[in-house]
C-alpha cells in the first residue's frame, strides 16, 4: 500500500538530514599531523624573519662606510643574503599555502558529494510524495485502515512536507559553502602563483647582484681600476639608458629617461609600477610594428586601409562609436583625421567576432575609451580636458596607467598584473578562449621584468 511509504520517506528524511548536517573530514592527515607540521613551519618563518632584519640592520651599517670597492662589494653581500633569506620566507609560504589548497580541495569534494547525495535523496522523497499527492478519497475508502489510521498517516504527511523544506534549507547551505570554500581556494591559488613568481624575480636579481659582487671583488684584487673608474663607468652606462630610444606607437619614440619620468610620476598618481607602464606600451610598439597602421577614409563605415601598403580593411573602426568621438578628437588637437595613423584590425574582412583596430598613439586607447578618461586625465594633468592628447607621451603613459589601476594593476603581484594587462588588450581576464589573449599578459610581465632588471635597477642612485 502507498500508506506503507510514509514511515519509510520520514525515516529517509531524518537520516538524511543527519548525514548532511555532519562534519566532514577533510584531510588524510590527523589534525596533530597538521598542527605539528604548522609549528614547525612557524618557528621557520620566525627564524627567517629575524635574519632578514640582521641583514637589514648590516646593509644600512655598510652603506654609512666610506665609499669605496669593499664596502660596496659588502653592500651586495648583503643584499644578497637578505634577498636569499626572503626567498627561503616565501618558500615556506609556498609550503603552507601548498597545504591549505590541498586541505580546500578536499572540502570541496567532500561537500559537492554530500550536495549531490542530498539532492539524490530529495529527488527520491519528492517522487514518493507526488504519489502520495495522487492518492485519492476513493483509494482512501476502498483500502484495509480505518479513518484513524488514515488521519494518523496525514499527519505524518505533514511532518514530511516540514522536513522536506529543512532539507532544502540544508542543500542551499552547503551549495552557499561549496561556494566560499572555492573563493578561498581561488585566492589561495592566486597567492601561490604570486608568490612563486616573486621567488623567480628574486633569484634573477641576485644572480646579478652576485655577478657584480665578484666583478668588485676581482677589480679590488687585482687594482685594474680605482673606485672612480667603476662609478665612472656607471655613471656612463646609466647615461646611455637614459639617453635610449624608447619605441612608441604611431608616434616619435622618445628618450628613455623621459619615459621614465614619466612612468614614475604616473605610477604616484596610480600605484601602477613604472616598469609595468612602460612594459604595456613597450608591447604595443612590438604589436605595432608587426600589425602595422591603417588610416580610416570613411567615418559612416569605418573602412580603411593599410598606411603603407593601402590594403583595403573593412570596419577599422566601429561606427558610429569610435569614428564620431575619433572625428572630434582629431579636429580638437588640429589633426587631420584622414591622415591620423591607428591600429589596423586583425583581419580584412570583418566578420562576427573578429573585433576592431582604431587603437590611438602609444597607448592605443579606442576613440571612445579615451573619452571616457580625458576629464580624469585633465585633471591630473593640470591641463584642460579637450586638450589631452593620445599621441603625446606623457599623456598617453599616465592614460595607460590609469586604466591599468582601473583593472586592478595597483593591487600588485603576478596575477592581478597579467590579468589587468589582458584587459587591457581584449577586454578579459587571461584565458584560454579565442581570440587569444593570455600571450599578451605574459608577454607583458616578461617585459616589465626585463626593464626592471635591465634598464630601472642599473639607474639608481645615478
Amino acid at each position: 500500500m502507498k500508506y506503507d511509504k510514509f514511515i519509510f520517506i520520514f525515516v529517509l528524511i531524518l537520516v538524511s538530514s543527519f548525514w548532511l548536517l555532519t562534519s566532514v573530514n577533510v584531510s588524510a592527515l590527523t589534525e596533530a599531523e597538521i598542527q605539528a607540521q604548522e609549528t614547525k613551519w612557524k618557528a621557520e618563518l620566525e627564524a627567517t624573519e629575524k635574519e632578514i632584519a640582521e641583514w637589514e640592520n648590516i646593509l644600512n651599517q655598510t652603506k654609512t662606510g666610506t665609499a669605496s670597492l669593499e664596502r660596496d662589494a659588502a653592500l651586495l653581500n648583503a643584499k644578497i643574503n637578505e634577498a636569499k633569506a626572503f626567498i627561503r620566507k616565501r618558500q615556506i609560504q609556498i609550503n603552507q599555502l601548498t597545504l591549505d589548497i590541498g586541505l580546500k580541495t578536499k572540502t570541496i569534494a567532500e561537500l559537492e558529494e554530500k550536495m549531490n547525495r542530498g539532492k539524490e535523496s530529495l529527488a527520491s522523497i519528492l517522487k514518493s510524495t507526488n504519489e502520495l499527492d495522487s492518492f485519492s478519497l476513493v483509494e482512501v475508502m476502498l483500502s484495509n485502515k480505518n479513518f484513524s489510521q488514515f488521519f494518523e498517516d496525514v499527519d505524518s504527511y505533514n511532518s514530511i512536507k516540514t522536513s522536506l523544506e529543512t532539507q532544502f534549507n540544508e542543500i542551499r547551505y552547503l551549495q552557499a559553502k561549496t561556494d566560499e570554500e572555492r573563493s578561498k581556494l581561488d585566492k589561495k591559488r592566486i597567492a601561490e602563483a604570486d608568490t612563486k613568481a616573486k621567488i623567480e624575480a628574486d633569484k634573477k636579481k641576485v644572480e646579478i647582484d652576485e655577478a657584480e659582487k665578484q666583478r668588485l671583488i676581482n677589480i679590488n684584487k687585482s687594482q685594474e681600476k680605482t673606485y672612480e673608474q667603476v662609478i665612472s663607468e656607471k655613471e656612463k652606462k646609466a647615461a646611455q639608458i637614459r639617453a635610449a630610444l624608447f619605441a612608441l606607437r604611431d608616434t616619435e619614440g622618445i628618450a628613455f629617461g623621459d619615459a621614465l619620468k614619466y612612468a614614475t610620476l604616473a605610477s604616484q598618481k596610480t600605484g601602477v609600477r613604472p616598469a609595468l607602464i612602460l612594459a604595456i606600451l613597450t608591447q604595443e610598439s612590438d604589436l605595432g610594428k608587426n600589425q602595422g597602421s591603417c588610416l580610416v577614409n570613411n567615418l559612416d563605415t569605418g573602412d580603411g586601409a593599410g598606411k603603407n601598403t593601402g590594403t583595403f580593411f573593412e570596419k577599422v573602426m566601429k561606427a558610429p562609436r569610435d569614428t564620431v568621438p575619433f572625428k572630434n578628437i582629431t579636429e580638437r588637437l588640429g589633426k587631420d583625421w584622414k591622415m591620423t595613423p591607428v591600429s589596423c584590425p586583425p583581419g580584412k574582412i570583418y566578420v562576427s567576432g573578429r573585433g576592431f583596430g582604431g587603437g590611438m598613439g602609444p597607448s592605443q586607447f579606442i576613440p571612445s575609451t579615451w573619452e571616457l578618461f580625458k576629464n580624469k586625465l585633465g585633471g591630473l594633468l593640470g591641463i584642460k580636458p579637450d586638450n589631452v592628447n593620445p599621441w603625446n607621451p606623457e599623456h598617453a603613459i599616465l592614460a595607460t596607467a590609469i586604466y591599468m589601476a582601473d583593472l586592478g594593476a595597483s593591487s600588485g603581484g603576478y596575477t592581478a598584473e597579467r590579468n589587468a594587462a589582458c584587459w587591457y588588450y581584449s577586454g578579459r581576464s587571461c584565458d584560454n578562449k579565442s581570440p587569444a589573449n593570455s600571450f599578451y599578459g605574459t608577454q607583458v610581465l616578461a617585459k616589465a621584468e626585463n626593464i626592471q632588471l635591465t634598464m630601472i635597477d642599473p639607474l639608481e642612485g645615478f
